[in-house]
């Protein structure tokens, strides 16, 4: 075992959680990973890029949250979808990554409107963050990475942590014929009814759409996306 801090906590208020060394090894695995990706590639050219998160903002839109909401992005990196936000008034958002480079990309793109969001560079499966402080969670593209299943009970653990009762929860991974692996690593693929088990019945399922998205590229990637309520 070994000591992390979590860095997502206030230095006046320093967490200190036990972590196992197999699981500081995966982390300090993927962040290099994630790195290497955001540190080689400018934001529109990995293959998730949008220029608009369309169906995202549709969905968000649909939850009818106040513009005070709290929305939480896990994964957001440098994606279009907190300007977005930004634009249509919300005011509390905060975008969680694993890679530093990715979060960097996300404010100069935002330049000034930067200093309103807030910027946690972490694990989700790891960090600590603040107990029932969302009414909003929005990810796109991050859970189809989780191919263990003790994973997936962490990050639908974290859900069930963080976002409010009666909250929303908008999760889009790639579809059952979408890619088997992207960045070079395996994911899982859905369709909203295996996608709505993973998170079981503590969470009701109020929509969901495919989505056929173009790359960079020009290559086609399906996706599908699920909206629940808590």
């Amino acid at each position: 075992m070994q000591l992390w801090q979590d860095k997502s906590t206030p230095p006046s208020l320093v967490c200190i959680v036990v972590i196992p060394i197999s699981s500081i090894i995966r982390l300090m695995s993927l962040k290099t990973h994630w790195e290497h990706i955001y540190q080689a590639k400018a934001p529109t050219q990995v293959s998730w890029y949008q220029e608009h998160s369309l169906q995202s903002l549709k969905f968000i839109a649909q939850t009818g949250i106040a513009k005070t909401g709290h929305i939480i992005d896990v994964g957001g990196g440098p994606s279009a979808l907190i300007g977005d936000l930004l634009k249509e008034g919300y005011q509390h958002i905060t975008v969680l990554d694993i890679s530093a480079a990715a979060l960097e990309a996300a404010r100069q793109r935002l330049g000034s409107r930067a200093n309103e969001v807030t910027w946690l560079e972490a694990d989700v499966l790891q960090t600590k963050l603040p107990y029932q402080e969302y009414d909003l969670w929005h990810d796109r593209a991050v859970f189809h990475f989780l191919t263990e299943f003790e994973d997936r009970r962490l990050y639908v653990n974290a859900v069930k942590e963080v976002v409010k009762p009666g909250g929303h929860v908008i999760v889009a991974t790639f579809a059952s014929d979408g890619p088997e692996r992207c960045s070079g690593l395996p994911v899982v693929r859905y369709e909203p009814e295996s996608l709505h088990n993973e998170f079981g019945a503590g969470f009701t399922l109020l929509d969901s759409t495919h989505e056929i998205h173009q790359t960079p590229f020009g290559t086609d990637q399906r996706f599908v996306y699920c909206y629940c309520r808590r």
